[in-house]
């Protein structure tokens, strides 16, 4: 069995955000240079093509995009840089 480790490793990362006027999270920046949008991003964390972050359902039943709870502050994706 391959190990995981070696999977995240070669995986994009989350380096930076996009918020609107009321701070949700609207658009991500990958280590590799693609800007998506947020349903696109979302497609790619379900499909596991993002490393360090999950999807979940938030009590209202959507489907929403979260950092992994590493207890690291720093790289929670409200703290990731912005970008225009």
């Amino acid at each position: 069995m391959e190990s995981t480790n070696n999977q995240q490793d070669s995986r994009e990362q989350i380096v930076a955000v996009q918020k609107n006027g009321d701070g949700d999270l609207t658009a991500f920046k990958t280590s590799a240079g693609r800007v998506l949008d947020y349903a696109t991003a979302l497609q790619d964390v379900q499909a596991g093509r993002i490393a360090g972050v999950n999807a979940f359902k938030g009590r209202d039943g959507e489907t929403y995009i979260r950092g992994d709870a590493d207890g690291d502050p720093t790289n929670n994706l409200d703290q990731l840089p912005l970008f225009e």
